[in-house]
């Protein structure tokens, strides 16, 4: 087993997310699916969702950035609703058409590849809690 291998299974899946979704650029977008290819899991769409949407208040990882695959916000069941959401993007430059929807090509984040990934989540230590403010 490689020592990233070892890491990332320590450090645990939420904890990857959380790095990752921190890579994104303001006024770019990614999708679930594709946050969970990059960590090498790509059936974990949905576990990426679960980890954003338990982030402690006064987290800085920008979850508003990770959309789904049709370029929609969605965060149905959460409080503050994708208005919350688009505002957010919104601010960052982000535009939605007239059906909310986001233009990949324009504002879509190619993501890192696998070498890159792999040297963020050898930066991890086993108790680095990620969901919190890194300031």
């Amino acid at each position: 087993m490689t020592e990233t291998v070892k890491k990332t299974a320590t450090a645990g899946f939420f904890a990857q997310v959380y790095l990752l979704v921190r890579q994104i650029p303001p006024g770019k977008v990614t999708s679930y699916g594709a946050i969970a290819r990059m960590l090498a899991h790509p059936h974990a769409a949905r576990t990426v969702g679960w980890a954003l949407h338990s982030l402690p208040e006064g987290s800085d990882v920008p979850w508003h950035r990770v959309i789904n695959s049709k370029g929609y916000v969605a965060t149905a069941g959460w409080e503050d609703g994708p208005s919350l959401q688009q505002t957010l993007l919104e601010a960052e430059g982000v535009q939605f058409d007239e059906h909310g929807c986001v233009d990949w090509d324009r504002f879509g984040w190619a993501g890192l590849p696998w070498p890159d990934v792999e040297k963020l989540l050898d930066s991890v230590q086993p108790d680095d809690d990620l969901s919190k403010s890194t300031e």
